[in-house]
């Protein structure tokens, strides 16, 4: 059973700001309880602008890395820009590959294998590029607890820079880099501390392009860094909601042969009218596709394809990739659900699911644990032995649980760890696990009370059955991009009756019509409503409801309609 928490009406205060801002009072609600209570932070967060993009000279070794970079490009010295295999990662590594060729640059690249390399930056990647003659190395969303390859580098002659977003290791401090960026890092006050890795590279691309004196090219680049911003659900408020929304609104004009070719296989059509939701759940998993099934260099060729031919075949590859990973995932998500049932134990689990199984496809693994953390609301680590017995695992997190704090008392137990508070990724032996187990729960018992481990629907608002109209679901779209730390708005209408019984689509679903007490009647969907009934409640033709839910304009043969997203429903009284 979730437990419902309705926000308190602020009736007077949204009154007053609607009239200012020329809005509904609704509107002026949402507003004020995200944070935007006056007036001028009202209509800045509602209009993104690029001139909310912070002076990329405010991050700590801007100015050295910039200067390192062009006195290698004028010098004609070759540049390795060094990547991560998420969507995060190749995007960075996209918008920096194509940046440096622009200034004139010599570059490679090199995105390691997940399965042979693992993730950061590894010592023999380091001395190939040395033998390649390469003298530069720039990281793209990792290094920054890479010391002992970096150490390695420095020795050898080759000069580093880290760009990177992850906490660092608070005992060993900074990497010995050239120059490190990173909003994170101890010393820098870079105002926004929510870039995602791409969003590091941009800001690094950003401040060479300013050297340069051509500015004026750097909006072209939101694009791509508004995709791996959203797949790597970094927060979408101050910088990040500026690049994701000029970044989306670019997107009908793309030029690039393999972004139109995504776009396309991903059913995004010429990029009108897209939403950061089409670009977590439509766009990001063909990118990610490729570094979890197979080798992430895919997604870097298919952006510098120069003809369409090529781009539309690389496609093709990361949508067949993503196929295959959905498959897989499913399969995972089954077995680990049936290992978590077999546990004798029950309280091995009571505050975190730590599920290991032999020979489960690391590719999947991330977000099988998103996917079990979500359906069980407590932290989830799910790992998958090797023969030798050599565990990799990746670990996801609830709201209110600090994830890496908890792994990192846990620290003389892993062979590597690293992440943010709410994911991580960690390789153990096999008989380490079971202690990782038992001190990770006792950590968890001590940090998360009883309340946070029950699923909870937070509504927005109350609302009477004749608010819920199509001119508001079309204002509510001012609010978007949608994502982490601006969720769409939920509203709670009571009253509701059904109007026939819900039709289950897919084994999951559920299309419903529900009629409201003004005798209109709505369009309701329950994405995987199927599983969420709880025991023994039932939905019938005719049954008096009160329906949490999101509101949606749904478009199909040029008529638009308005449709409920289902998030709970109770039976009235």
């Amino acid at each position: 059973m979730k437990r419902w928490i309705v926000c308190e009406p602020l009736i007077v205060e949204a009154q007053a700001l609607a009239r200012k801002l020329g809005v509904s009072p609704v509107l002026a609600s949402l507003l004020i309880k995200r944070g935007y209570a006056d007036e001028a932070s009202a209509r800045k967060f509602l209009n993104p602008s690029f001139e909310e993009l912070h002076d990329p000279a405010l991050m700590l070794g801007m100015k050295e890395a910039v200067e390192r970079i062009l006195s290698a490009i004028d010098a004609g010295e070759k540049i390795l820009v060094y990547g991560d295999y998420d969507v995060d990662g190749t995007t960075g590594t996209v918008v920096l590959r194509r940046a440096l060729k622009m200034l004139g640059a010599e570059t490679g690249f090199h995105v390691p294998h997940r399965f042979t390399e693992g993730y950061g930056i590894n010592r023999a990647a380091l001395e190939k590029a040395r033998d390649d003659g390469f003298k530069v190395i720039i990281s793209v969303d990792c290094g920054i607890r890479s010391h002992e390859p970096l150490e390695w580098a420095k020795a050898n002659g080759l000069d580093c820079i880290v760009t990177d977003h992850h906490l660092p290791d608070e005992d060993e401090g900074a990497p010995p880099a050239r120059s490190v960026l990173n909003p994170n890092q101890k010393g820098c006050s870079y105002p926004d501390k929510n870039l995602a890795g791409v969003g590091v590279a941009f800001k690094l691309a950003h401040a060479l392009f300013r050297a340069r004196g051509r500015e004026a090219q750097v909006k072209g680049f939101l694009k791509v860094v508004a995709i791996g911003t959203v797949a790597d659900v970094a927060p979408l408020v101050g910088e990040n909601r500026a690049i994701v929304a000029l970044g989306l609104a670019d997107l009908p004009r793309a030029t690039n042969p393999g972004l139109r070719a995504l776009m396309e296989v991903a059913g995004c059509g010429d990029g009108r009218g897209l939403t950061a939701t089409d670009l977590g759940f439509r766009i990001s998993p063909r990118i990610n596709a490729a570094g979890r099934m197979d080798a992430a260099r895919a997604v870097v060729e298919l952006f510098e394809a120069e003809t369409d031919e090529e781009a539309q075949k690389l496609a093709a590859h990361l949508d067949m990739r993503n196929r295959e990973r959905q498959t897989v995932q499913s399969e995972i998500i089954k077995r680990a659900f049936a290992e978590l049932a077999l546990s004798t134990d029950t309280n091995a689990h009571s505050h975190v699911a730590v599920i290991a199984g032999d020979g489960w496809h690391r590719g999947v693994i991330g977000i099988a644990a998103s996917k079990v953390a979500e359906k069980l609301n407590r932290p989830c680590v799910i790992i998958s032995l090797d023969e030798a017995g050599l565990g990799h695992g990746s670990a996801r997190s609830i709201e209110t649980y600090h994830l890496l704090n908890g792994l990192t008392t846990c620290a003389d137990l892993f062979e590597q760890f690293g992440g943010h508070s709410h994911a991580a990724g960690l390789t153990i032996k096999r008989e380490c696990i079971e202690e990782l187990r038992r001190r990770l729960n006792e950590h968890a018992a001590s940090n998360i009370k009883g309340d946070d481990l029950v699923p909870v629907v937070r509504v927005d608002a109350e609302l009477p059955c004749e608010a819920v109209t199509l001119g508001l679901a079309e204002e509510l779209r001012r609010l978007e991009p949608f994502g982490a730390s601006n969720p769409q708005p939920v509203f709670l209408t009571r009253g509701l009756r059904l109007a026939y019984e819900p039709r289950v689509l897919k084994e999951r679903h559920l299309k419903m019509r529900v009629a409201g007490a003004d005798g209109r009647t709505f369009d309701a969907i329950w994405w995987g409503g199927a599983e969420e009934l709880t025991s023994g409640q039932t939905l019938t033709q005719g049954a008096r409801i009160e329906m949490a839910y999101t509101l949606e304009l749904n478009t199909w043969q040029g008529e638009t309609r308005l449709q409920m997203c289902v998030q709970d429903v109770r039976e009235s009284g």
